[in-house]
């Protein structure tokens, strides 16, 4: 029985989508949920598996191929009988899903002289028979690299006599210098990258994108997680790291100001009563943005696995559409790059992200007038000004900087 492989859903607004890698070759055997293709959507790189075991007959596209979501991309031939009637394949060679009878003979001179003509029986793979038979060459005529005629082995044989090479061009004292083309290399942006790309822009043109600074002294922070990281890691199995307390401080600032936690909706502004933290990580395609879900109801440990397991996903490109999906804000961590101060950009249909940056020691002013070195951080919020006042925005960063500045007031919900 041949059961088709499809592109499968994508997620919410992905309709089309690109054939990566093919994982297995026409011919070649397939466990039942082993992965055949990888597509890759404008989210994040998925493998197809094989709903049986059985025989990958046709790959019906190529890698780099555009495809829609629901579309054949390949065939697979079920069960024990696909199996046991599939011969080992010699390298190289490309199966059919319904070979043709070998063509009769057409009237062609013998093979190319070079070329000895082989003995006895001659087998042909189905994609080499095809050729054959529009090139008009009889398989006598093939000198088969191995123990069947291949495609490679019809096109030597139809290739016209290599004409001899032109004479070398006279040494010149000086050779002018390679043109432009030569120093450069064009590389195709992956289907992820042209949606990043995509993205940025059509927030920029369609949200009236306005970003607010602040910056927060991350002396008690480093404190508590000093003081109390290690019985942390031994009691959870986790480290204790900053992305819970920024998690934790962001979601007391969206209750105190709900519109960054909104979206512009048609001529409506929809306000959201949960709080579905997106944490911005690099992939192995690129940047993506992985949802915690609830981060209001999880403890700082399981927000740490969370982020800790959903960031190994990215790197593996195993993340899911439904982890990429419907978040209400974003988190941006630009400083564990380096990152001293930048203005990031929306992530469509949310209203508000919050940039992070490098800790760096500083000389500010603390009570009394006094210079002390701290170790700061500056935080940038970027926020659609259509529904978000300046007031809010500003009141938003106060409120993180205040919960990162006294982070026991977070346990005891002050």
């Amino acid at each position: 029985m041949t059961t088709p492989l499809r592109v499968p859903a994508l997620g919410e607004s992905v309709t089309q989508a690109t054939v990566g890698a093919w994982l297995k070759q026409e011919g070649e055997a397939v466990a039942a949920d082993e992965p055949v293709v990888e597509i890759e959507s404008e989210k994040a790189t998925v493998a197809v598996p094989a709903p049986a075991a059985g025989v990958l007959r046709r790959q019906l596209f190529r890698t780099g191929d555009t495809v829609a979501v629901g579309q054949v991309v390949g065939e697979l031939e079920e069960g024990a009988e696909a199996l046991a009637a599939t011969p080992a394949p010699p390298p190289g060679a490309v199966l059919a899903s319904k070979p043709a009878p070998p063509p009769p003979a057409p009237a062609r001179p013998a093979a190319p002289a070079g070329l000895p003509a082989p003995a006895g029986p001659v087998r042909a793979t189905p994609a080499a028979r095809r050729l054959m038979a529009e090139q008009g060459i009889a398989p006598a005529a093939v000198a088969p690299s191995g123990a069947a005629i291949r495609k490679d082995d019809v096109l030597r044989a139809a290739a016209p006599p290599a004409a001899p090479p032109p004479a070398p061009a006279p040494p010149a004292a000086r050779p002018p210098p390679p043109p432009a083309g030569d120093r450069e290399r064009v590389v195709p942006m992956t289907p992820l990258r042209r949606t990043v790309a995509r993205r940025l822009v059509e927030a920029q043109a369609t949200a009236a994108i306005l970003t607010t600074f602040n910056e927060v002294d991350m002396s008690r922070v480093l404190a508590l997680r000093d003081r109390h990281g290690p019985a942390f890691q031994e009691k959870h199995g986790v480290k204790l790291g900053f992305m819970s307390l920024f998690v934790k401080a962001a979601v007391e600032a969206l209750r105190a100001f709900p519109a960054v936690n909104a979206e512009v909706r048609g001529d409506a502004v929809v306000f959201k009563d949960h709080y579905d933290i997106g944490v911005a990580v690099g992939g192995g395609k690129g940047l993506v943005v992985p949802v915690v879900r609830d981060a209001d109801r999880l403890s700082f440990a399981e927000i740490e696995l969370a982020v800790g397991e959903l960031a190994k996903k990215a790197r593996e490109n195993r993340i899911t559409m439904e982890e990429l999906s419907g978040g209400t804000f974003t988190i941006s961590n630009g400083g564990i790059y380096g990152s001293l101060l930048s203005t990031p950009i929306l992530n469509p249909p949310q209203s508000g992200i919050l940039g992070l940056h490098k800790i760096q020691k500083r000389a500010v002013v603390v009570e009394g007038d006094a210079i002390a070195v701290r170790p700061m951080m500056y935080l940038a919020l970027s926020y659609d000004h259509r529904i978000i006042d300046g007031r809010e925005a500003v009141g938003f960063l106060v409120k993180v900087k205040d919960c990162l500045e006294d982070p026991e007031r977070m346990l005891l919900d002050l």
